[in-house]
This record gives C-alpha cells, structure tokens and sequence, in this order.
C-alpha cells in the first residue's frame, strides 16, 4: 500500500486551487467577483484558495472574513511578473511586492521570509503569457513547486516537460484552474489532506511535505474552443473597451 492511499483511508483531503483570477485584477478583464468565486468553491468542497492577480496582493479585509466563515483557507497572493517572467507568490504582503521586479528581489524576499512564503511556477513551458521556459532551470532556487497547466488534451500536454523538471529537481507539482473565467473554476486542483489546524502556514506545510494528489483532467474540445475565444476574442474585447470606458469618465 502506498502512503498516500494509507493517509487517504485515515484521513480526509480537501481540495485546494491556488492560482485564480478575479474581477480585482488590475490587468485581465473578468466578469466574475471574489464573493461569487467563494460561493462556488464552497459548493464545490474546496478547503483553501489563492486569488493571485497580477502584480496585485488580494488584501479585500471582508473577503478573507467570508472566506473563514466558510471554512475556506484564503492566502494571500500575486502572480508577479519578474523579468518577463510570471511567478506566483503565496502568503505574501502588498508591501513585500512594492518594489520586487527581479529574481534577485525574489531570493532576498525568501532569505527574509524562510518557509513562511511559498512559490511556483506557473504554466512554466506553455508558449503563451510570460511563462518562464527554460530559464526555470536557472531560477529553480526561486521555487517551492511547478505548476501543471489547465490547458491540454492528449498529445498536446505542454506539461510534459514541467513533470519531467519536477522529478530531476526533487519539486513537488501542483494543479491550478488558472481560472479567468468562473466556469473554468473546480476541475483542476491540487488535494491534500486536510491540515490539523485551519490556517495558511498548516496549507503550506501540507504543500511541501505531501502527500498530494493532482487533478487535470485532459480538456474537451468545447473547452478548448472556450479558451481559445476567451484569449484572443472576448478578453481583448473587453481590455479594450474597458480602456475606452476609462478614458471617457477620465476626459
């Protein structure tokens, strides 16, 4: 037997998805709040969430209270963007990102902050976003674990490269919705078994020293067709009329 199906017949897990966007994001166009994205993940079972807009900590007071009154571990994070390249912080502080731009930023923030601030690489070698590619190899010091991307479909699994990264570096992966779209929220997550106590330090123990369980499941064709109108039709559409709304009530 192995000790994740020992642990699985003791103890129960929880679902955890700790890369999502929200109608906070100060870059990306979303049509769906923070409090919408509690209710469903509540429905759904999930026990802890990361809201990680870009370059943005998620510090809304009354959405942490709603998220506990839940029984929802919310941690505070970012996706940043370092020298190109995107990174996901969690339990992190605005102040902490003022002023981070560089992965040498990243290494003294660590330095400071020990096991207490998690970090990942997120969809690491997917051509798309600022995905970080093979300078990851060079950076690997910078992070805790790798993401496995939402978006694949049998031979086409950019994840391939990510998972053979993670066993060569002894990293841990995780499975995130990446979620810009509500209805792309609850099928990709990561489960751990349910922490002793209910707070960010005892979700990000659990992250690091396992076990954990992966859910991906390979996308349709509907879902693939959804993003694809997502990225290149409807989220262009609306920065750019967004940006036109804002100009107008500026003039």
């Amino acid at each position: 037997m192995s000790v994740e199906q020992g642990i699985s017949e003791q103890e129960e897990w929880i679902k955890v998805d700790l890369h999502i966007h929200t109608l906070d994001d100060p870059k990306d166009q979303l049509d769906y709040t923070a409090h919408q994205l509690l209710e469903r993940a509540r429905e759904l079972g999930f026990g802890a969430l990361a809201i990680t807009n870009h370059d943005k900590v998620f510090d809304r007071a009354e959405v942490f209270a709603d998220a506990d009154a839940m029984g929802i571990v919310l941690i505070p994070a970012a996706e940043m963007r370092l020298e190109g390249a995107d990174v996901v912080l969690l339990n992190v502080q605005p102040n902490e990102i003022e002023n981070l731009r560089t992965f040498a930023d990243l290494r003294q923030l660590r330095a400071r902050r020990g096991d207490s601030l998690f970090c990942f690489a997120p969809h690491p070698f997917f051509y798309l976003g600022a995905s970080i590619g093979p300078r990851l190899l060079h950076e690997m010091d910078c992070f805790d674990a790798i993401e496995i991307c939402h978006f694949h479909k049998g031979l086409f699994d950019l994840n391939r490269r990510a998972r053979r990264v993670a066993r060569a570096h002894h990293k841990p992966l995780l499975a995130t919705s990446d979620a810009h779209r509500l209805s792309a929220f609850g099928g990709h997550y990561t489960s751990i078994p349910r922490p002793p106590e209910r707070r960010v330090e005892s979700v990000l123990r659990a992250l690091r020293e396992g076990p954990r369980r992966l859910t991906s499941p390979g996308s349709s064709w509907r879902d693939l067709f959804n993003v694809c109108y997502f990225v290149f039709i409807k989220h262009p559409l609306r920065k750019r009329f967004g940006r036109a709304r804002a100009h107008r009530c500026a003039r």
